[in-house]
């Protein structure tokens, strides 16, 4: 017997009787809601916002289905949008004020990153402290940071404190406004003198001429090699005087992925440990999009330096996968079948970041 119709005497369907179910079925299959897209407001300075939305990630932004919409500064933010993401880049107790009057208004919007958390990246007086109170130092290496010392002074005034704090020469001079990319390294003490406060002072720590940019965006680390200062021997503290200014030691020019290391320099730090540091540090900082300067001590393997860190780093395409997992993960109040749609729309972009 034949089911899903009628049966006529000789055994045999009744065509008539099976076309009006036919049809019923036809007219209940679903129609597929089209992908919904995902509104980013940007909040940028105009030299930030000309180096992250360029043309390349606009349009894997528009195949992904994420609009980035610029925020205007002197509107108010509910009069705009709506947006599902905030991502900002901005400074100021105005622009702080009304992030956070929009954030109470609007919980449903993901704010990348909350105002006061960034404030904790700006400042190199306070910036590595989280890192020094991390406790690493049995997990597949060891992390500490540079002995460092907070001046605002006179000039003259830097050796004496320079010897009370006990730090060793050469010292990097670093400004206090994470801001700048401008550092500084003295040799000898006269060479203090001649720095200009107010600053941080960080021991130098020999390691190969090799930095670690290690790129957190939410749960995703991407790590890089970049040439840095070369190591400091007696000789050169010796043989050299005055402050050498490097207005930027570590820039995308300066890849030292595909160059020929010694091994023991390229290595990378390992991924437990790297892993570890991250979710510490999001979980402290309380923030999604930053990026750790790591560097391992010369002649050690597993001894490494958190130098310096810095919010909203340049990996374009990470921030873009973690603006599509923000919704996929962290909007529990939005609708499924939306989260449906973005999580087939995310794969091939993990696919295309890993």
């Amino acid at each position: 017997m034949v089911s899903g119709g009628c049966v006529g005497a000789e055994g045999e369907v009744d065509p008539e009787a099976v076309a009006p179910a036919a049809a019923t079925e036809e007219a209940v299959v679903p129609v597929q809601a089209p992908a919904r897209e995902v509104v980013v407001g940007y909040a940028l300075t105009t030299k930030k916002a000309k180096s992250f939305l360029q043309p390349k990630l606009r349009g894997l932004a528009r195949k992904k289905g994420i609009l980035f919409v610029a925020i205007d500064q002197k509107r108010p933010l509910s009069d705009q949008g709506p947006f599902d993401i905030v991502l900002h880049k901005l400074t100021g107790k105005g622009w702080q004020q009304l992030l956070e009057e929009y954030r109470e208004a609007h919980p449903e919007v993901t704010v990348l990153d909350p105002p006061g958390a960034i404030a904790n990246l700006l400042d190199r007086q306070s910036m590595l402290q989280e890192v020094s109170e991390l406790d690493l130092t049995d997990c597949h290496g060891k992390v500490r940071v540079p002995k460092q010392l907070f001046v605002n002074t006179d000039p003259s005034s830097i050796p004496a404190a320079v010897r009370r704090a006990g730090l060793s020469l050469p010292l990097v001079a670093k400004p206090l406004v994470a801001k700048s990319h401008e550092l500084s390294l003295a040799y000898d003490p006269t060479s203090l003198t001649k720095l200009e406060p107010p600053l941080v002072l960080q021991e130098f720590v020999n390691h190969g001429g090799v930095m670690f940019k290690v790129y957190i965006v939410g749960d995703a680390i991407r790590v890089v090699r970049r040439f840095s200062l070369p190591n400091v021997d007696e000789g050169d503290l010796s043989n050299n005087a005055g402050v050498f200014r490097f207005p930027r030691v570590s820039c995308a020019a300066a890849s030292a992925d595909d160059a020929d290391l010694d091994p023991g320099v390229a290595e990378l730090p390992p991924r437990p440990l790297l892993e570890i540091l991250a979710r510490e540090l999001r979980r402290r900082l309380g923030l999604r999009l930053f990026n750790i300067d790591m560097i391992r001590q010369h002649g050690t393997r597993d001894r490494f330096y958190v130098i310096d860190m810095n919010y909203f780093p340049g990996m374009q395409s990470d921030i873009l996968e973690h603006a599509q997992s923000i919704l996929r993960f962290g909007k529990a109040n939005l609708c499924l079948n939306i989260l449906d749609i973005i999580d087939r729309r995310i794969s091939c972009l993990i696919l295309f970041l890993l």
